[in-house]
């Protein structure tokens, strides 16, 4: 058959069907080794964290140890959850940063939609300061806000606002929190995709701007709510530097995996100057990311579909 399909080609068409031939067997087989090669990259601090998680702290020193451990234990997973205080933290992160994330989501989906469908004077000079909040990194405007802060008001009607929940959710609440500048540019690229069809037949039902907004705006951008509420939950969740910056008392996961080492040589050793290798301390540090990124990839797992079919429609990809 070969010979037959072969009969009045040329040479080089020949030469040239028989590379194709061999580029198709070859080209799987450099694919399933670029794509194991990632995926071995991505997963690597995953699968270290699991195999520190579950082996003694000696196993750190026993060179014989690679990935399964020799002396399989639970009690470096409790010793950590008890350093954290994991219960009590994790619903302080979730009022705290879960609260300020879906707030987040509302203001700059509002501000979003104000920019992608009406024209205002200063538009294009807010939406530039709009840009802005994604180029400035937040060490630059950390202490005028810690002083805004400390003394929030005019004169004798000041009050300190350090150490409360007011400030994290007042930049939250003015579309003005962690990332909110890219948020606020995803729901416009988002709304501006959308036609204006849809406003023009509210209208014509007599619904006013607010109205068509909530009727007929959210529920068709539903899929860029989800993964805007997904990054501001990540960032929120992994943020450690604002919430250092404004809180002394307030303990989220992000806080408390930061001061682990400490937590953990006083509940176990009674002494903050324990004097403990640096190898194994690893177990416990190692332990304290697998804790602390645990809800975030069970959150990412029942919503990827939708988080996915997110970031496609708003723009962001391409």
């Amino acid at each position: 058959m070969a010979e037959n399909t072969s009969q009045g080609l040329s040479k080089e068409e020949i030469g040239y069907l028989r590379r194709k031939k061999a580029a198709e067997k070859i080209f799987p087989f450099f694919r399933f080794i670029i794509l194991f090669g990632l995926g071995f990259v991505i997963l690597y601090p995953l699968i270290y964290m699991i195999s520190c998680t579950f082996r003694e702290r000696g196993d750190m020193n026993d060179p014989t140890v690679m990935w399964i451990p020799r002396n399989f234990t639970l009690n470096v997973l409790k010793e950590t959850l008890d350093a954290m205080d994991f219960p009590n933290t994790l619903i302080t992160t979730l009022m705290l940063n879960v609260g300020c994330a879906f707030v987040q989501v509302i203001s700059c989906a509002v501000t979003g939609y104000g920019f992608a469908r009406f024209k205002f004077r200063g538009q294009k000079l807010l939406f530039s300061i709009v840009i802005m909040m994604i180029l400035v990194p937040p060490q630059v405007i950390a202490l005028p806000l810690y002083s805004q802060f400390r003394s929030f008001g005019i004169g004798s009607l000041s009050v300190n606002l350090i150490d409360t929940a007011f400030t994290m959710y007042l930049p939250a609440i003015t579309a003005n929190g962690i990332r909110a500048g890219l948020m606020i540019l995803i729901f416009r690229q988002f709304f501006k995709g959308l036609p204006r069809e849809l406003e023009d037949a509210a209208y014509i039902d007599g619904c006013g701007p607010f109205r068509t907004f909530l009727q007929v705006m959210v529920p068709n951008a539903a899929a860029a709510f989800l993964t805007v509420f997904l990054f501001s939950v990540v960032w929120y969740w992994n943020d450690y530097y604002v919430s250092a910056s404004f809180f002394t008392d307030t303990r989220t996961i992000s806080l408390m995996l930061r001061n682990l080492d400490t937590e953990l040589k006083q509940r176990l050793f009674d002494t903050v100057s324990a004097d403990i290798s640096p190898r194994e301390q690893i177990v416990w540090k190692e332990a304290g990311c697998l804790i602390s990124i645990t809800p975030l990839l069970i959150l990412y797992i029942f919503l990827q579909k939708h988080f996915i079919e997110g970031i496609e429609r708003s723009g962001i990809v391409g």
